[in-house]
């Protein structure tokens, strides 16, 4: 293509990109045909710009464009997420000395009422989760306190103290990203695949999920083992489970990995960075409260699933009602087989191979949990694009189905919407890991 084509094809995507990021901040999610058609067009956006785009970018240009792109979202309240009101009043709680993991919002409440703190009140108005106790680790506690000291009694402050946070650790992600794409010898331009990606941009910046500074953790660890600094790479690995529990099923990744069975130093790295993070646990006896709610909240919640449904209609097929507690039981008993089963008998020698198999731990556990939430497969896409596989790039563009649940007052889901989406997943799923000669080749 014509260099100077290509420049202008740039100059007209980056502005209508961040345009349209500007509207969809403020479309309720109960709009999905405006959003649907908002969100494609970003996507297709991304899609140009990643193709007019050589092997070799100019990073600052598209540096620049990623914090635009943010910022075009930052000024709003999220529309696709309200969990930032539960971050909010965790951290306050902290802020006035409680723990939070204590007693559940409503009990403080009731305990507490106070109606002149018309800020803890709207907080209280606007959770989701009022009767269950947080099931936000310590680490990420940690970020509700700084949000709450930034809020200053006003929710518009503590909005921005969060985004700040998050915008920081997202551009640790790109750098990170850069830098381990030159290290594995991938093109630099996939690193617009997350840095342009709606979904990232909006999930994390505009909802207030922090799936990115799991990213972060998870690429400094990367990018500490192959400088062989394995205390750090450990310490790393261990903030990220610190931050969200999910980053602890990569462990036997490390237990068969040559590179970490018998690393010393990277252990150490893992034990001390967990056991600061979760120390805070053993206050009250809060991990009591934090893993029953984990529990209620594995065993009885439903969102955006694929086999699980499946399976759960063969249940009610035999025994007649929603088999959900014992079904989530069997699908992580089936989770863990899957992902101890495929780090034996993958066995990897070397940084690219481990990556490539965290991805697939990835998917293993995404395809089989009862709740999968879209900001979840932020971190698979971040790590996949130091891989050849494409499927959570896609999944990253099909994930917008499930927002069509949220146009109903009950959240009830649509067969059809789920059936797009997972059409497309698993499609991917096959090009990628059963015809690896006809899959799709992103890595130009």
């Amino acid at each position: 293509m014509n260099p100077k084509l290509k420049q202008w094809l740039i100059y007209l995507v980056v502005p209508l990109m961040a345009g349209l990021l500007f509207i969809l901040a403020q479309i309720p999610r109960t709009e999905f045909a405006l959003t649907f058609l908002i969100f494609s067009l970003l996507f297709a956006g991304m899609g140009l710009a990643f193709l007019i785009t050589g092997e070799k970018i100019n990073w600052i240009g598209i540096f620049v464009s990623g914090i635009l792109f943010r910022l075009a979202v930052f000024g709003f309240a999220p529309q696709w997420s309200d969990d930032v009101y539960r971050f909010l009043w965790d951290g306050e709680l902290l802020e006035m000395g409680e723990n939070p993991y204590l007693q559940i919002p409503s009990e403080w409440q009731e305990e507490n009422q106070n109606p002149d703190d018309a800020y803890l009140k709207q907080l209280f108005q606007n959770l989701n989760s009022p009767d269950y106790f947080s099931v936000y680790p310590p680490l990420n506690q940690a970020v509700f306190w700084i949000g709450a000291k930034a809020s200053n009694g006003f929710v518009w402050n503590g909005f921005m103290g969060l985004r700040l946070i998050l915008l920081l650790g997202e551009i640790g992600v790109f750098f990170l990203l850069l830098r381990l794409l030159r290290t594995f010898r991938k093109p630099e331009s996939l690193l617009i695949l997350y840095w342009f990606n709606p979904l990232v941009i909006l999930e994390i910046t505009g909802n207030f999920h922090f799936e990115g500074l799991v990213l972060l953790f998870l690429l400094a660890s990367i990018n500490r083992m192959t400088a062989n600094k394995m205390t750090l790479s450990g310490g790393f690995w261990g903030l990220a489970i610190g931050v969200k529990l999910l980053p602890l099923m990569l462990a036997p990744s490390f237990l068969f990995s040559s590179q970490t069975r018998k690393d010393l130093a990277f252990w150490s790295g893992v034990s001390i960075a967990v056991i600061l993070s979760f120390a805070w646990l053993w206050w009250d006896q809060s991990y009591l409260n934090f893993f029953q709610s984990l529990r209620l909240y594995q065993g009885k919640f439903e969102f955006n699933a694929s086999l699980y449904y499946l399976f759960r209609e063969v249940g009610f097929w035999i025994q007649g009602y929603n088999i959900i507690e014992t079904l989530t039981k069997i699908l992580s008993l089936a989770t863990l087989i899957g992902i101890v089963f495929f780090s034996w008998k993958r066995r990897p020698n070397s940084t690219p191979e481990l990556v490539d198999l965290w991805v697939l731990i990835y998917l293993i556990y995404l395809i089989l949990q009862p709740i999968i939430h879209p900001w979840y497969i932020i971190p698979a896409l971040g790590l996949s694009l130091l891989t050849n596989k494409n499927v959570f790039l896609i999944w990253s563009f099909a994930a917008i189905f499930s927002y069509h649940a949220y146009g109903n007052a009950d959240f009830r889901e649509n067969p059809i919407f789920l059936f797009a989406e997972y059409l497309l997943v698993f499609l991917v799923v096959y090009l990628d890991y059963f015809r690896p000669k006809r899959k799709l080749n992103l890595n130009r």
